[in-house]
């Protein structure tokens, strides 16, 4: 007999229509019971069409007829208070950006753990598997992805009046630092922050994009909170070294995905080894932290990154290394990361 877990595990197979997220992870299921072959689910719904509402319950009834031992499906869908207030998503106030098939966002918990250098490296893996793709620096006080990427042109304005993102090594690029004059700092309080972040998605024109990856800033305040509440994200990747040092406030990072439903794609154990030109092999930050993190808790393991020279001469140069040696050692670690976030959204 099926218990309440893997009944949640069958109904992440139940999009939300128009979403390429499921109604687990937009946090809709609020109950689920199984007694003697009967298995009962309340949904809660923020939505006012009638034709979601009965989509979602049959899409719910079909894949939950297909579980071995249930012989009786009983579907309560409710609406919850917003859809009153004529709410059209599951969040009243994100919206789907047109062009764009999936968003994920790349964040840390702390600094200093690599997470931009992975970022630029993945987006130039997807793009060297033949991906669309986007790469969004939300890290509004300390923009590092004009650097690492080779780029300072500021972004030209469409016709209708959109900001056209540049591009380098067939990645769409946009960040605050486009926007600065040489070191100016930002000196901003939280609001201008969420502005910000707002206008990254509705005010610049991205074209149509397989993925677009968002850089967060270490930590998990404004920046973090304005992406989740501005668009629906397709899943979250936590970059983390393998020291508890750094998997304490990982932890943190997991658990604000968890509270705003995103579904995590799994982790990244950046920093993880080095190995000499003699082949010695070395654990500078200790080894296994990331893998054991993401067994602990669940989520996927999606690799190792050791510590490479390459990786860091490319980021300071801004050739990233999976642009300027895709064939060799250092690159194939983020194309193979890459490769695991691909299986991850299938």
């Amino acid at each position: 007999m099926p218990n309440p877990d893997d009944i949640l595990k069958t109904l992440r197979a139940v999009k939300y229509p128009g979403y390429s997220r499921d109604i687990v992870s937009f946090g809709l299921v609020k109950d689920v019971a199984v007694k003697e072959g009967t298995v009962t689910v309340l949904l809660q719904l923020t939505t006012t069409p009638p034709e979601h509402v009965q989509q979602i319950r049959e899409e719910t009834e079909r894949v939950l007829k297909g579980v071995p031992g249930i012989s009786v499906v009983q579907v309560d869908v409710r609406s919850s208070a917003s859809a009153a207030t004529g709410g059209q998503n599951p969040w009243t106030n994100q919206n789907k950006v047109p062009g764009i098939s999936r968003i994920i966002a790349i964040a840390s918990g702390k600094g200093g753990v690599g997470k931009s250098t992975c970022s630029a490296n993945l987006a130039c893996a997807f793009a060297h598997r033949g991906a669309r793709v986007g790469l969004l620096d939300c890290d509004i006080y300390g923009p590092s992805i004009p650097l690492m990427m080779g780029i300072r042109q500021k972004p030209t304005i469409s016709p209708e009046g959109k900001m056209v993102p540049p591009s380098n090594y067939g990645v769409k690029l946009m960040s605050m630092g486009f926007l600065l004059e040489g070191d100016a700092p930002v000196i901003w309080r939280g609001p201008m922050i969420m502005k910000t972040i707002q206008q990254f998605f509705v005010s610049v024109d991205w074209g149509q994009l397989d993925c677009l990856l968002v850089d967060l800033p270490p930590g998990t305040g404004d920046a973090q909170l304005s992406l989740c509440q501005t668009v629906p994200l397709d899943g979250g990747v936590v970059v983390t070294t393998p020291q508890e040092a750094s998997l304490g406030v990982v932890r943190k990072g997991i658990a604000m995905f968890q509270k705003v439903n995103v579904p995590i794609l799994g982790i990244i154990e950046n920093m993880s080894y080095f190995v000499t030109p003699a082949g010695e092999r070395f654990e500078i930050f200790g080894h296994g932290g990331g893998r054991s993190e993401a067994e602990r808790q669940g989520f996927q393991f999606l690799g190792e990154i050791p510590l490479y020279t390459e990786i860091r001469e490319g980021g300071d140069s801004g050739v990233p290394v999976v642009v300027s040696a895709a064939e060799k050692a250092p690159a194939q670690a983020f194309i193979k990361v890459a490769e695991q976030i691909e299986a991850s959204l299938k």
